[in-house]
């Protein structure tokens, strides 16, 4: 298990880092495990959630935060889910979306049991969003990217970036694509840019993980 490093202060334009301790974030790989585990299973109790965490868990698990699900099976993508909402304590966003990563996302079946000991996981914690002020303040594999336009809304992690090995541009075009836009959308007036940190914590050994479904965007 590896949990991504906490980023250097935020600076001005800049979205702040996500502080997530190896403590928080081991909680938040166990729990999100037992939750595909149960789903597959269609052993589904989300009321014995709750028991999977330590007697003292740390604060930040209980602080409303966005986060996503993403399940591979060896590199192959086979499920990726989160939400947006912030009145959400973290612990049961990464619930909501380890259920709908591995039953709800329309790109793929549903897992099933017999596959749940191949798959790898990640949860990404992400920070608060902010606007994108200027291209220049937009770090591709750093920042991940949300594009709203017209009641649609795509969204991109920063891992993307590093994995398709895309510039600036080329997200936004995609996060676009995401949205049902056209690639181009971002440049018009209108349209709002917003960008974001991570802290990821998942399996070693394995690429990092591909775009996701955001399901209660907020």
């Amino acid at each position: 298990m590896t949990v991504t490093p906490t980023a250097p202060p935020t600076t001005e334009g800049q979205p702040p880092p996500v502080e997530l301790t190896p403590d928080a974030g081991a909680i938040l790989l166990r729990l999100a495990r037992a939750v595909v585990a149960a789903t597959a299973s269609h052993r589904l109790r989300p009321a014995d959630f709750s028991s999977l965490l330590p007697p003292d868990p740390p604060m930040i698990l209980f602080v409303p935060s966005a986060a996503f699900v993403t399940l591979h099976r060896g590199v192959a993508l086979r499920g990726c889910v989160g939400s947006l909402a912030d009145d959400v304590p973290l612990w049961e966003t990464v619930v909501s979306a380890a259920v709908n990563a591995a039953s709800h996302d329309l790109r793929f079946d549903p897992v099933t049991d017999r596959e749940v000991p191949f798959l790898s996981i990640d949860v990404s914690v992400l920070g608060p969003a902010v606007p994108l002020r200027d291209l220049t303040d937009f770090r591709p594999g750093i920042h991940g990217v949300i594009v709203e336009r017209c009641g649609r809304r795509g969204l991109l992690l920063p891992e993307v970036a590093a994995d398709q090995d895309w510039g600036v541009c080329t997200m936004l075009e995609m996060t676009c694509r995401k949205a049902g836009l056209a690639p181009d959308a971002w440049r018009a007036a209108g349209t709002h840019i917003l960008i974001f940190r991570t802290a990821r914590v998942g399996d070693t050994g394995r690429p990092s993980p591909v775009s996701g479904s955001s399901r209660n965007p907020g």
